[in-house]
């Protein structure tokens, strides 16, 4: 049986006919959840525990139920600087290299830097946008340059989105509810129906993709 994919959530539903990519934080770990991801979200760093956290990242990602880097990534809109950032980012990107695990990012009005650090350090692992929620000219230059994005939130309350998600290639999309209160049976039946397809269409679309990224 075909299954729903979440890409990325931050509650384990336990739901039988449900994959999914629960978000974990390496200083909050719980042992309980079957498949996740785990990674430094930009918005926690702490440099006091920032070694151990890289640690336990090196340790999970050696696990099978580790299926994932992330959340991880780029915010200009928060206080932590840049430079920061962009260097956790590029200490979580050296573990994960050593994989050929997928990396769930976090962006927000770093596109540009996230794809040339992309380049920079030849990252072939799968890259992921969790949450895409910008323009076609965003999604394209992602899209151009390897990127898949992942929808969901958004995707509920945003309908200019819908034409984004109209014309990115079936190939490169993933679906996900993040923190919403909403299914993700609901993520795919909006979809479903933006794409003019069937439920059972759209699982096919995003199970095929999730199963090739994944590997």
């Amino acid at each position: 049986m075909t299954k729903f994919i979440n890409l990325h959530t931050h509650k384990f539903s336990n739901l039988s006919d449900v994959i999914e990519v629960v978000n974990q934080y390496p200083w909050e770990f719980d042992v309980s959840i079957p498949t996740y991801s785990i990674g430094i979200h930009p918005w926690y760093i702490d440099e006091s525990r920032l070694e151990s956290d890289l640690e336990i990242i090196k340790e999970k990602l050696q696990l099978s139920e580790c299926l994932a880097l992330g959340e991880c990534g780029l915010d200009k809109r928060i206080e932590i600087p840049l430079g920061l950032q962009i260097s956790v980012f590029k200490k979580q990107l050296e573990i994960v290299r050593l994989t050929n695990k997928p990396i769930v990012l976090h962006c927000v009005a770093a596109y540009d830097e996230v794809i040339a650090i992309k380049k920079e350090m030849k990252i072939e692992n799968p890259m992921i946008i969790h949450g895409f929620s910008k323009n076609e000219q965003v999604a394209k230059s992602l899209l151009n340059n390897g990127f898949y994005l992942s929808f969901g939130k958004y995707l509920l309350r945003n309908p200019d989105l819908e034409k984004v998600f109209t014309f990115a290639p079936e190939n490169q999309i993933l679906l996900e509810t993040d923190t919403i209160e909403e299914s993700i049976y609901e993520v795919y039946e909006k979809a479903a129906s933006i794409k003019g397809i069937s439920v059972e269409e759209m699982k096919a679309i995003v199970f095929t993709n999730f199963s090739r990224i994944f590997s």
